[in-house]
Order: C-alpha cells, then structure tokens, then sequence
C-alpha cells in the first residue's frame, strides 16, 4: 500500500491488533488526505503536568502525529519515514477537563531524502495552544 492507502485503512478499520501512541492518547483521525491530516483527542485529568494543565508533551505527541502522517501520505509503497527533529512552540495552557484539541499536520516538502511538515493545535474554541514544524528522513525499501 502506498503511505496514504495505510494512512486510510488505520483511519477506516481502527486495528487492534496495532499497538500505537494514538490508542494510549484517544487520538481520532478526523480528516485524511494527500499531504494533510488532522486528529483530535479529548483531554483527561492523566494529561495533566504539576501545574494542572495538559503537559506539553501531549501536545508535541499530537503533532508529531500529525506531521508524521501527512508525510507517510505523500509516500509510495514500500517507503518509509522517521522524524529526524521537530520544534514546538507553546502557545497557551489547555485544560484536562475534557476539552478537544484539535491538530491539522501539513506537509510543505516531500523529497527524496527529507520531507518537512508544518502543525497546529487549537483548543475547542479555535485558539491556538501549540505550532510546530518538523524534518523527516526519507526510508528507502530495505
């Protein structure tokens, strides 16, 4: 399958038999699409740093999901990807309340070697809580 075919059959069939961050975190993929993907998930009191609120890893974690999958999106078969360095800029706090968080993963090159990908989380409201970019390697088939 090409990166995008996988990308879609993990968003229909939802496997269980696929150990990955995205069941540990609630992470639903809510659209899919060559190049983009946005996933959301639902913040709980476990998320919460000594302060209170959703730790920052959480969100690092989802957009390192996000621009991790729009890259696999632009690949053929056989080819893989792994991130190489992402960068994350807080912008605000979110609540472990429940809230939704909602990030859009958007690739700005993919190549032969490297990909890289831009990301954005907002909060329910549509406020902006983190933004980030990313390099990934290309993989070669083995």
């Amino acid at each position: 399958m090409t990166g995008l075919e996988l990308m879609r059959w993990v968003q229909s069939e939802r496997p269980t038999d696929i150990p990955w961050i995205g069941r540990l975190l609630g992470l639903r993929f809510d659209e899919l699409d060559r190049g983009r993907v946005v996933m959301s998930l639902d913040t709980r009191p476990e998320f919460a740093n000594p302060l209170g609120t959703v730790h920052g890893g959480i969100a690092a974690t989802l957009l390192d999901s996000v621009m991790g999958c729009a890259v696999h999106t632009t690949l053929p078969a056989g080819v893989s990807y792994t991130t190489l360095e992402i960068k994350v800029n807080y912008i605000r706090a979110a609540s472990t309340d429940g809230q939704t968080l909602t990030a859009t993963g958007t690739v700005v090159h993919s190549g032969r070697r490297t990909a890289t990908a831009e990301g954005r989380v907002v909060d329910q409201d549509g406020k902006l809580v983190a933004h980030a970019t990313t390099t990934c390697i290309i993989l070669p088939p083995a």
